[in-house]
């Protein structure tokens, strides 16, 4: 278990290639406890004991970092300080948007709006089990981890889509099954539709620059490809020859 009240102590602290949550609170068994069971789980814990330690050390390591200095604070609602539901608005104010668990011995309702309503991602009462604080904390850092995700660029030309991110292709709404070389020219052409390509710059895109075989590997896959994907391969709508150059798409 880390407690320090020091700012310094934490701007050295090392961010690990886990996930990294900050637990605000005073009662030492509670945080304790929490430690535990967050450490066991795998994630990388410091315990503060205070507001103002939760502030500055959140404000100090966000500012001198391109990424969040944590992934997940677990903020209790009565710090001996300064109140979790001002800390919770503070740091919103400040633009700070990593997800927090606010825990709280008050299980109204209005209280637990009210957390919400500052910024709190989630609100856990007092007393609550281990495993549940864990599965929701698990729960809050896989939501931010797909957040994070590029969106899934999809590639459309007619009757054709393909998504790279799932080597997905969609031939009239159903699934074509391509071997990668296919799926790789695939997606090439439909990056750079009307754009001509020779043999050699095929060999060079997809099979890459050392390879020593014949171009005309080129051409049994684009007639593979054509089978899998035209209507009529003897007449291709889809990946069309450029006599005395080489192929376009569309």
């Amino acid at each position: 278990m880390h407690t320090q009240e020091s700012t310094n102590y934490f701007a050295e602290v090392k961010i690990g290639q886990t996930y990294r949550v900050l637990v605000a609170e005073s009662e030492e068994l509670s945080r304790k406890m929490l430690d535990v069971a967050l450490s066991e789980e795998g994630y990388e814990v410091i315990t503060v004991t205070s507001g103002r330690a939760t502030i500055e050390c959140l404000t100090s390591l966000e500012t001198n970092s391109e990424k969040p200095a944590f992934d997940l604070i677990v903020l209790d609602l009565m710090l001996s300080d300064i109140n979790g539901l001002n800390i919770c608005r503070l740091l919103r104010e400040q633009g700070i948007l990593v997800p927090i668990l606010m825990l709280s011995a008050k299980n109204s309702e209005t209280d637990c709006v009210l957390g919400l309503e500052v910024g709190a991602d989630d609100y856990l009462t007092k007393p609550f089990g281990m495993r549940e604080l864990v599965a929701r904390s698990r729960a809050l850092l896989r939501r931010q981890w797909l957040m994070k995700l590029p969106p899934i660029q999809v590639l459309v030309y007619k009757d054709i889509t393909l998504i790279p991110q799932e080597c997905c292709v969609l031939l009239r709404g159903e699934q074509v099954n391509l071997a990668p070389k296919e799926f790789r020219l695939l997606e090439m052409f439909m990056s750079y539709t009307q754009r001509v390509w020779t043999r050699q710059q095929i060999v060079d895109k997809i099979w890459g620059e050392d390879f020593f075989g014949d171009t005309k590997t080129v051409d049994v896959h684009i007639r593979w490809l054509r089978e899998k994907l035209e209507v009529d391969p003897s007449r291709p709508e889809y990946i069309v020859t450029v006599r005395g150059f080489g192929y376009r798409f569309g």
